[in-house]
């Protein structure tokens, strides 16, 4: 366990991204309003949303290991903006400076499998779930925690891709085609469907010495596998404040669990009963935190370069309620209109190309705290 603060590191320090999105780009704008500069690393860094708005960026495989042995000579600490960094990536990178969060953290949120079973350890409920690595699997899992399920890769999949729906009568053998079952390194699991009155998350902030502080639980709306929209706070008649207790309480234990130092985000599911079962973990700033950049004392961006440089981590004191709604493809054309609609903040990622189903941007909307 840590349990030990990180060196502090000053104004004008660098702090090493891995990866180059749009949460790499938020994090990096956070970083230069607190005095540090970004290095990007990616092998896709060239004028992407983070390389854009940072000091320096290096473009080169995930495998390269002079140019990760450069990079990390260059920066005083790394994180990441993408669970999915090669474990033995960050296994290199630590040899030469410090990564937060570190390969053993990588190694449980990048696989649902070693993600399921290290929630189950821990006394937390999830949807029934089985491993299968083949057809007969497929149709095995079904058949045990039908009839409704839906199948997913093991691993990269996200905003519903490697994914294919399974219900009595479906073919498991063209269900496990569909997501690349049979090709080298690709696994699945069988997830059996819950009935569910909403999705929640929560976001926990945790430095290395253990001190943690949580946003309150959102309720998260989706349209076609994408987070349409996040509601903060979840209303009162969706989310009893008991269950936002729960679900606040099982995103800590999750965080101290992994000896997390950054932000973690805990997708959940609360039933009409109230149960909340753990559906999915990311420990990177989320989708469903961007609420934050504009409601609340500290942002999630800000928290993830407070944690990793040793600072104390900011208030999460929410200033406002907020709406949060994706801009997905073609309706980031709608800009105009939405910087002129009063009380709206917009935020884009500096994506040259819209194409169906890649997040563009976002739009905060505030309202009175209830």
């Amino acid at each position: 366990m840590t349990g030990k603060p990180l060196p502090r590191l000053a104004p004008g320090s660098t702090i090493g991204m891995l990866g180059a999105g749009q949460l790499g780009r938020m994090t990096a704008l956070a970083a230069a309003q607190l005095g540090y500069k970004t290095h990007v690393y990616a092998p896709d860094a060239a004028d992407s949303p983070a390389a854009q708005v940072s000091a320096a960026s290096t473009v080169a495989d995930w495998d390269d290991l002079e140019a990760l042995e450069r990079f990390a000579r260059s920066v005083d600490v790394v994180t990441l903006e993408w669970e999915n960094v090669p474990v033995a990536t960050a296994e290199h990178l630590r040899r030469f400076t410090n990564l937060h969060p570190g390969p053993d953290v990588l190694s449980v949120a990048q696989d649902r499998i070693a993600e399921k079973s290290f929630v189950n350890r821990l006394g937390i409920a999830t949807a029934p779930w089985r491993a299968a690595g083949s057809a007969e699997e497929v149709a095995r899992a079904l058949t045990e925690i039908g009839p409704r399920c839906v199948l997913k890769s093991t691993r990269l999949g996200y905003d519903g891709k490697g994914q294919a729906r399974l219900e009595a009568g479906s073919d498991p053998a063209a269900a496990w085609a569909a997501i690349g079952g049979g090709k080298p390194g690709v696994e699945g699991i069988v997830e059996g469907f819950v009935t569910f009155a909403c999705e929640v998350s929560v976001i926990v902030a945790r430095s290395a010495d253990g001190a943690m502080t949580a946003y309150p639980a959102v309720e998260n709306r989706h349209k076609d596998g994408i987070l349409d929209v996040t509601i903060a706070p979840a209303a009162p008649d969706k989310v009893s404040a008991e269950t936002a207790a729960e679900a606040d309480r099982i995103a800590r234990r999750i965080a101290e669990a992994l000896d997390l130092v950054g932000v973690l985000a805990v997708e959940m599911f609360v039933t009409a009963d109230g149960a909340v079962l753990v559906n999915e973990m990311a420990p990177r700033p989320h989708n469903s935190g961007h609420w934050t950049m504009d409601a609340c004392a500290t942002s999630q961006f800000e928290q993830l370069v407070r944690a990793v440089c040793g600072l104390p981590l900011g208030s999460v004191e929410r200033v406002a309620d907020a709406e949060m709604t994706n801009l997905i493809g073609d309706d980031v054309l709608r800009w105009p209109e939405l910087l002129a609609e009063p009380g709206a903040r917009l935020h884009l990622y500096g994506k040259a190309e819209a194409r169906p189903g890649r997040k563009m941007g976002h739009v905060n909307r505030l309202f009175s705290r209830r």
